[in-house]
């Protein structure tokens, strides 16, 4: 580390201690400070308005912030903040321009990987619950991922699957030898007990996503009798433990309106979550189910409420299918994440199960360079309308050429499905979600 990037990091450090100190009224004087410092004129028309949020206590932005200072361990709290801040954006802002100038690739800033397919429940609709205890990463391999990440500057990891918790001793290994990253996890929650609560308070730089569907009825009838109250069981056991958590929700054609409405949002933020990410159901598999995917009306009802949400609820809530506009569009293929399944396999995208790479045989910047992932570079953005984002449920000629034109193999470990069985599924989907998506992004 330069004496410059050790400067920046002892900056940052005094910003934390400075805003431990009183973040309602310290917060608001940092603003100032960045405001008179930006002397480009980068962050004039972004500043005003978060001084004006944050400095309000009716304010649901400036109520989420500070329940960070209330409801969150101190020490968990600083650990995460210096991890996400100086490594997770300063490191990988400089070091990713250096390897997309020398190699000409996508360098992400966060990596999914599946420690196991392995898992305890059964959902509808899920492929990984087909696949059962066979394949697993192992901890020197999960360990060599996060090892060449950091070579890239990425120090960003979120594990999927299966069910990640069935590997909680190695997850926790692996939080203490790279204790300079963040990582979350997806997980149903059923595997979460006081003692890995006490893990994670113990490295303070590992923050779980809960799924969940809704109400009791919907998330039972996904995911199996009793799921329901064993994650709300996980969540208060967090909670005490004042350790950060959010939630993760796919929304279907079934719970479309229970996932997105008020009283669930307000149970989240009740339950102590600080962050909800939603998820369109993808008919990824052959014998996926059609049918749970939300029909035009429904996801636009969801596309405004979520935005409602963000001006009135203190949650950080978003949708990556709706919320592509902020991001640029599609954010696979390396642009901002890829995806390594537990047979080591380098996909784009957690939900496109094609690869011509893996992990055993190729390094992740080889992955990179690879032709599949180059093709996503040079697609992106799939669509001119932000709305309209992934190169399979809205623009699946997109994908199905690039799989066919890079020779990719499927990696479905259960029943190789043809990119033209899969594409075939989302074409009425995309000609219906069209005529909605151009009437919203053209207002």
């Amino acid at each position: 580390m330069g004496i410059k990037d050790k400067a920046t990091t002892v900056g940052v450090k005094q910003v934390l201690k400075y805003l431990e100190k009183n973040p309602q009224d310290n917060i608001p004087k940092i603003i100032d400070w960045l405001e008179k410092a930006d002397v480009n004129g980068s962050m004039v028309q972004q500043l005003p308005v978060v001084k004006e949020k944050l400095s309000d206590p009716n304010n649901n932005w400036n109520q989420l912030v500070m329940s960070l200072y209330t409801d969150i361990d101190g020490e968990v709290r600083n650990k995460l903040f210096e991890n996400f801040l100086v490594n997770s954006l300063m490191k990988w802002g400089k070091r990713s321009n250096e390897v997309k100038e020398q190699y000409g690739c996508n360098v992400p800033w966060l990596i999914l990987l599946d420690p196991t397919s392995a898992c305890n429940l059964h959902c509808t609709g899920c492929w990984a619950s087909e696949y059962g205890n066979r394949l697993n990463l192992s901890y020197d391999e999960i360990d060599n991922i996060v090892t060449q990440g950091k070579d890239l500057g990425i120090y960003m990891y979120f594990y999927t699957g299966g069910e990640p918790m069935v590997r909680k001793e190695d997850i926790i290994k692996i939080c203490e030898k790279h204790n300079d990253c963040v990582f979350l996890t997806f997980t149903n929650g059923t595997l979460i007990d006081e003692k890995f609560a006490d893990e994670m308070l113990r490295v303070k730089n590992f923050v779980p996503a809960i799924s969940i569907e809704g109400n009791e009825e919907v998330t039972d009838a996904r995911r199996g009798k009793g799921t329901y109250q064993k994650v709300i069981k996980a969540m208060k056991i967090l909670k005490d433990k004042k350790l950060p958590f959010g939630v993760s929700c796919c929304y279907t054609s079934v719970n479309a309106d229970s996932i997105s409405s008020e009283e669930f949002m307000d149970q989240l933020i009740n339950f102590g979550a600080k962050f909800a990410f939603f998820f369109h159901y993808m008919p990824v598999g052959n014998d996926a189910v059609t049918d749970l995917l939300p029909n035009p009306k429904q996801r636009e009802m969801i596309y405004h409420r979520i935005r409602d949400y963000r001006n009135t609820k203190a949650l950080f809530t978003m949708d990556f299918q709706n919320d592509a506009e902020f991001v640029g569009g599609c954010i696979a293929g390396g642009r901002y994440y890829f995806h390594i399944n537990p047979h080591g396999d380098i996909e784009p995208c957690v939900f496109i199960h094609y690869s011509d790479s893996n992990i055993r045989k190729n390094t992740i910047l080889e992955a990179l360079c690879n032709p599949l992932f180059m093709a996503y570079k040079e697609g992106q953005p799939f669509n001119d309308n932000m709305l309209r984002p992934c190169p399979m449920l809205e623009n699946p000629e997109k994908l199905r050429k690039m799989v066919h034109d890079t020779d990719a193999k499927s990696t479905d470990m259960e029943s190789v499905e043809p990119v033209d069985h899969l594409c075939d599924k989302c074409e009425d989907y995309a000609a219906n979600w069209q005529v909605k998506a151009d009437e919203l992004w053209n207002k």
